[in-house]
Order: C-alpha cells, then sequence, then structure tokens
C-alpha cells in the first residue's frame, strides 16, 4: 500500500492534521499569542473545508472496511461547511474571559467529533461505523458540558453521555444479532446474507433504533431538548445541524445498501415515525419560550420530515435528503446565529425578550425571519425546495397519507415559527434588547447562511446536480 493510496482518506487526514496543529499552536505558542488561536483555527479550517472540493482519488482501504465515492464526499463536504459556520459564529463566545483558556480545547473536540462523523459516513463495516459514531458522540459530551461553572451545562452534558450509552448499547446488541446470523460485519456481505428470519429482522429493530436516538427520532428524542438548553448556544447548534446530519447521512446509507431486502419492513418503520416525529415536535414546539428548547424541537420534527425522503426507497429519496440537509444548514445556523447574536451581547434566550426586537435590531429581525421561513418551507426560499423535494420522493411511491400529513405539520410549524415573528415585529417590550453591533465573525458566518437559503433556493440546478451523481454507495 503506497502512501498515495491513503489520499483516499483525505478529509479525515485533514482533519487529524488540523487537530494536531491547534494542539502545537497551544504548546508552543507565547501566551499574549494565544489570543489568534480562534483566527488559527477558523482560517485552518475553512482552508480544509476548500481542498475537500477538489477533485479526490475514490476507492477503498482496510480491506473494504473504509470506503469513499462521490456521495460520500459530497456529504462530508456538506458537514464542512456546517462546521465551518460554528466554527465563525464560536470566535466571539470565546472572547468571554471564562472561555478564554479552553479555546484550543474547544476547538480539538470539535475537530475530533468532525472527524468520527467522517469515519461512520465512509465505513463499510459496521466496526468502523461504530468506532466512528464513538468518536463522535464523546467529544459532544465534553462540550455539552464546556460552561463547566454553569449546573445546567454539567447537567447536559451529564444526559448526552448517559442517553448515547443507552443507544450505543441498544444499537451493539442490535449488531451482534446481526452478526450472529450472518458471520460478518461487512455491509456487503450482509446485504447478501440478509432476509427475513425474525432475529435478523428483530437485530435491525434495535440498529434503528440505537441510530434513532442520534437523529432525534419520537419516541427516543426525550433527552434532546434538555442537552440542547443546557448547552452552550454554540454547541446546540452543532448537535441540531452537523450532527443530526451526520448520522442522517449514515443511516441512509446502510439502508441502502445493507438492508435493500427488507426494504418493505424498513419503510413500515419510518412510515409510524415520521408521523410521530413531526407531529409531536411541532406540537412541543408551541409551548415554548426558551429559544433553544423551541429550536430543539424544531428540529426533531425536520427530522420527520427528513424521513418522508427515506420512504421513498430510491435515488431521488436520498438526492432529496441530501439537498434538504445542505438547506438544513444554512437555515438552522442563520437561526442559530442571531440566538447566539443577542444571546453574546445581552444573556437573553428566551422569547419573551425578543419583543420589539425589529425596533433595535431590524437586521437581526430580518434574518431571524428568513431563517424561520425557510424552516418553515415558505416559498420561494430554499426550506420551500427542500421540503417539496421530500415530499415528491414520497409521493412517488403511492405515500400520499404520508405527504398530507406532513403539510398539515407543516401548517403547524409555520404558526409556531410566527410566534417568534410576531414577538420581533408586533408586540412590545417594557424592557427590549437595546440597539448593538455584532463583530465581524458573527455578520460574516449571518451573510453566509442568508446566502445559502436564497441561492440554495432559486438555484435548482444544485439539485440536478446531486440527482445526477452517481449513488454507488
Amino acid at each position: 500500500m503506497s502512501l498515495g493510496t491513503f489520499l483516499v482518506m483525505r478529509h479525515e487526514l485533514l482533519l487529524i492534521a488540523s487537530a494536531l496543529l491547534v494542539l502545537m499552536a497551544e504548546i508552543f505558542w507565547n501566551p499574549d499569542k494565544k489570543r489568534y488561536i480562534s483566527l488559527f483555527s477558523v482560517i485552518l479550517f475553512g482552508v480544509i473545508t476548500i481542498v475537500g472540493f477538489l477533485p479526490s482519488p475514490i476507492g477503498s482501504l482496510f480491506g473494504g472496511m473504509y470506503e469513499t465515492s462521490g456521495t460520500r464526499l459530497l456529504m462530508k463536504n456538506i458537514l464542512n461547511i456546517g462546521a465551518l459556520l460554528v466554527f465563525i459564529q464560536s470566535v466571539t463566545w470565546l472572547k468571554k474571559e471564562e472561555n478564554s483558556e479552553k479555546i484550543s480545547e474547544y476547538f480539538i473536540l470539535l475537530i475530533s467529533t468532525l472527524a468520527g462523523m467522517n469515519f461512520m459516513i465512509s465505513a463499510g463495516h459496521f466496526l468502523m461505523f461504530y468506532i466512528g459514531i464513538e468518536l463522535a458522540t464523546i467529544p459532544i459530551a465534553a462540550l455539552a458540558a464546556f460552561d463547566r461553572y454553569k449546573n445546567k451545562s454539567a447537567e447536559a452534558g451529564i444526559k448526552l453521555i448517559l442517553s448515547s450509552a443507552l443507544s450505543s448499547g441498544i444499537l451493539l446488541y442490535g449488531l451482534s444479532l446481526i452478526y450472529g446470523t450472518t458471520g460478518t460485519f461487512y455491509f456487503n456481505e450482509v446485504a447478501a446474507l440478509f432476509g427475513n428470519n425474525n432475529l435478523q429482522i428483530l437485530g435491525f429493530i434495535f440498529f434503528f433504533a440505537g441510530m434513532a436516538f442520534k437523529i432525534s427520532i419520537v419516541p427516543f428524542h426525550l433527552w434532546t431538548a434538555d442537552v440542547y438548553e443546557g448547552s452552550p448556544v454554540n454547541i446546540t447548534s452543532y448537535l441540531s445541524v452537523i450532527s443530526k446530519g451526520a448520522a442522517v447521512f449514515i443511516l441512509i446509507i446502510i439502508l441502502f445498501t445493507v438492508f435493500p431486502v427488507i426494504i418493505a419492513t424498513w419503510q413500515k418503520t419510518i412510515y409510524v415515525t415520521a408521523i410521530l416525529t413531526m407531529t409531536i415536535g411541532n406540537l412541543f414546539a408551541i409551548r415554548q419560550q426558551n429559544l433553544k428548547r423551541f429550536l430543539a424541537f424544531s428540529s426533531i420534527s425536520q427530522a420527520g420530515y427528513i424521513l418522508l425522503g427515506f420512504i421513498g426507497g430510491n435515488q431521488l429519496g436520498m438526492a432529496s435528503v441530501i439537498y434538504y440537509i445542505l438547506v438544513y444548514i444554512f437555515s438552522n445556523l442563520g437561526a442559530f446565529g442571531v440566538v447566539i447574536a443577542i444571546s453574546n451581547a445581552t444573556g437573553k434566550e428566551n422569547m419573551d425578550d425578543y419583543n420589539g426586537l425589529y425596533h433595535t435590531n431590524p437586521k437581526l429581525s430580518l434574518i431571524m425571519t428568513l431563517a424561520l421561513f425557510s424552516l418553515a418551507g415558505i416559498p420561494p426560499v430554499a426550506g420551500f425546495f427542500g421540503k417539496f423535494f421530500l415530499f415528491t420522493a414520497a409521493a412517488q411511491k403511492g405515500y400520499y397519507l404520508l405527504v398530507l400529513i406532513a403539510v398539515l405539520n407543516t401548517i403547524i410549524s409555520l404558526y409556531y415559527y410566527l410566534l417568534v415573528v410576531k414577538a420581533m415585529f408586533i408586540n412590545k417590550g417594557e424592557t427590549p434588547i437595546e440597539k448593538f453591533r455584532s463583530d465581524f465573525p458573527t455578520r460574516f458566518a449571518l451573510g453566509i447562511c442568508v446566502a445559502g437559503i436564497v441561492v440554495t433556493g432559486f438555484a435548482s440546478i444544485i439539485f440536478e446536480v446531486i440527482k445526477n451523481l452517481s449513488f454507488g454507495v
């Protein structure tokens, strides 16, 4: 195996190298220069994101345990875009005195968890898949508890690690049943040996339940709101977008490549869970006042919409999911970016605090409105096209009732998204948030989100490019 062969793992190698460079900067830079670690990390990861779009060799390593293809590379690049936005949005928060001594740790943990997600997406073997999940999960738990002097942050870290341990145990039990009935962990071999054996079906159910924890699919969603509320806002945005996106990507790869023979079984499972996830997520979002909990239940309902792309079981469904995750990254990080900017400036995170925001901070109000309209699926912004493609994928397979329920849930979601818009534009606050100007990194990240929402909404050719890719995952 030549050194050039390892270029197949370009994304992972670049992430590992960047984590080591940040660590070296922490060790060797003088104390007065360490305040530049944030800028160094953002620029470094920006270069990695750009390099990720350059042509890359496609193939497999380690006997097929690691695989890459055009589709998997696209998935990694989409995650890199989202992670870069989170990096930029974190710069202001990391300047606070209580975080100034933990800057390098923050970026190293984020890069480590992203490396785990990349290994997970490129897995061709369930052992590689599981190692990737754990590498992605453990640093996230540390990040959730990053505000170590706040009880809610410590509680969020504990809840996340306990729920992750439970989900990993359930997932591992399912994998043990699959291994026991097939005698292998390689995806292609399991696909060839998998059938309608009751023990194999049980193994799949446990596997799906374990993955449902990661994506916050009902009824495995109960940890989500508490963890999102207790975590720092930047980590909450990372959990809701990057972590969820990676779990969605690997789940759709495994369903399409490992379990196509039982497609009827997992379509029924997804049918029920999609309805429950959309409905419960939307209904509980209506009751929330804390914006992190509000966006947590919003992300749960979005997971229900994403499942409509799964149920199609075809190329259109897979392309729709990839496109929707890209749209979701810009939309959700746009909304979280406004919450982060206001939280950094004022410490306020409740919906009532946003009363009259338009009169003092009109630009932030307009960005939040655009992001929420995209999440709700209002034309002509990107979220409308994302939902349209997902609904089309399900309708093509005859799931008209499911699409109708999804449309009704979209109407419900529009109601609670408009509650935030109403607070900003119509309600009058006794003590409105004072006018303030965000720093350049925050404005830059929000500008990218706005551009992403608008451009991906109008440039439907992007979807056509994705749809015409070779889906030999």
